[in-house]
């Protein structure tokens, strides 16, 4: 049987690469009598799925039972997997058998079965190794010759990490993973899928057919449908029968999808939250800047003196004189090497001279990078800057005035 086949004997609608290439994983291992997991967001179709497998494996004269493990209360779930015998718990009237039992030579398909708890799973885990279980209440084992197809919509990988699932079970049923594709992957299946439900439903309740535009298709096709094919099947049925006019555009299909909520907004955070982040973001900025800067200016200084560039070279690189012009305070002056002349400095046409001695020495001064004292340094500057106004002092360190007044006092600088 081929993928085509496949498609018209269980109705599957689509030309999607993904979609073939699940189908054609479930053609393969249909035959063999490994545990599947399927794994696809909810709606994407698991259950189909799982009846392709049996339905053309030897097992598909035997008994199949779809299991939603999530929708079995947890007290009774072992009960319902493998049976209990009477008076083994309160309300056990009589001996029950369970889904193993039951369908003893044919499939069990176990929904959500990362839903189970974990004593079950190790009760699963038996089941998938040896073929044994226990009813609830009795020592004696019990025999099953079923194959386990499961499926979850969540990450089980990441459950195992939590330790939410054991990892024996999960790489037990993974044997041959079955990823089925989201709606929102196969778009060009969309319009498609679309046009069989209308007919069906068109069909069913004897109403006029629909169609859409071109604009109302482009919405259809580019929703993202998180619920999938039956999302995408429920808003069909609603237009079938409530829509009045049967040409619908863009509009009118607006009014059967839900609007999307966006997921890559920013935080919300307090005001206060807001102004220690800024606060916290302009400090580091400026101390690496500076630490930069001072960084560069040596490493440029000591090329120069090397290369042996003399003073007009600086006059003709602007901002370099201006560095060296207003940081003299920021370089010792080491020692003249031999007979080395002075480098001196000529402010344009000013009489002042400014002379250093520098060594080609690149390594940087280990100096202190402690928040706190930096800090303290940048706020008296700001401060003896504007004569004591904290308001203008505030504007230039970019952080509000009561968050000025508040370091002043943190840090003793009254």
């Amino acid at each position: 049987m081929d993928i085509q086949d496949i498609k018209n004997r269980f109705g599957i609608i689509g030309n999607s690469p993904l979609l073939n290439r699940a189908i054609d994983i479930a053609r393969q291992v249909a035959p063999t009598d490994i545990s599947v997991l399927i794994t696809g967001e909810s709606g994407s179709g698991k259950e189909v799925f799982s009846h392709i497998i049996h339905h053309i494996s030897a097992r598909k004269h035997g008994p199949f039972i779809a299991v939603n493990c999530g929708a079995i209360p947890e007290g009774t779930i072992d009960s319902e997997l493998f049976g209990h015998e009477k008076g083994s718990f309160t309300g056990a009237h009589e001996s029950r058998k369970g889904y193993f039992e039951v369908v003893n030579g044919g499939t069990i398909f176990l929904d959500e079965v990362a839903e189970l708890p974990l004593g079950t799973q190790a009760r699963l885990l038996r089941v998938l190794e040896s073929g044994e279980y226990l009813r609830v209440g009795s020592s004696k084992v019990q025999k099953t010759d079923v194959r386990v197809i499961a499926a979850t919509n969540v990450d089980v990988y990441d459950a195992v990490q939590k330790g939410k699932f054991r990892e024996d079970l999960y790489y037990r049923l993974s044997t041959v993973p079955l990823k089925i594709p989201p709606l929102r992957d196969r778009k060009e299946d969309i319009y498609l899928l679309f046009r069989k439900f209308i007919a069906d439903f068109t069909n069913k309740y004897r109403t006029p057919s629909i169609a859409l535009d071109a604009d109302a298709q482009q919405i259809l096709t580019n929703y993202s449908w998180p619920g999938n094919v039956r999302q995408l099947k429920n808003v069909t049925e609603q237009i079938a029968v409530l829509e009045k006019d049967r040409n619908v555009n863009a509009q009118n299909l607006l009014n059967y999808i839900p609007q999307e909520n966006a997921t890559n907004l920013p935080m919300r955070i307090s005001k206060e939250s807001k102004e220690d982040f800024s606060e916290r973001d302009i400090l580091y900025k400026v101390l690496f800047d500076m630490k930069r800067d001072m960084v560069d200016l040596k490493k440029l200084v000591a090329e120069i003196i090397r290369d042996g560039v003399n003073s007009q070279s600086l006059r003709e690189n602007p901002q370099l004189y201006n560095q060296l012009l207003h940081h003299e305070g920021d370089f010792p002056a080491p020692p003249v090497i031999g007979n080395q002349a002075p480098l001196v400095l000529h402010n344009h046409d000013a009489p002042v001279q400014h002379e250093y001695n520098f060594t080609p020495h690149t390594e940087e001064e280990d100096e202190s990078l402690s928040l706190v004292d930096k800090e303290s340094d940048l706020i008296k500057k700001a401060l003896k800057k504007h004569k004591g106004k904290r308001k203008l002092a505030a504007q230039e360190l970019g952080i509000s005035e009561r968050t000025l007044y508040r370091k002043i006092k943190e840090l003793n600088l009254n």
